[in-house]
């Protein structure tokens, strides 16, 4: 575990705004971020994030299995296309 059990979870300020803001409205658009790094605590569950991962902005609905681990995780950065294709010689 890289980080201490006594200081706890971390997750940006702003992002902890936005979520309560949503909770306070009851409204369930998906919360913009660009916060990689947060951690994903039981207050995320049932909510749509909207995370960067340097192009683009990617849903993730968050669950119960998802506790503990970070936004970045569900969002992936490199996106492997293929292989150069092969071209066939005719006989």
């Amino acid at each position: 575990m890289a980080r201490s059990i006594k200081k706890g979870f971390f997750v940006d300020y702003h992002l902890l705004e936005k979520i309560e803001k949503a909770v306070k409205t009851g409204v369930k658009k998906p919360i913009q971020t660009w916060s990689r790094r947060s951690t994903i605590t039981p207050d995320f569950i049932g909510h749509t994030f909207s995370v960067h991962n340097g192009k683009s902005f990617l849903p993730v609905y968050v669950t119960e299995n998802m506790v503990g681990h970070k936004l970045g995780e569900f969002s992936p950065t490199r996106m492997f296309k293929s292989h150069g294709g092969m071209t066939r010689k005719e006989i």
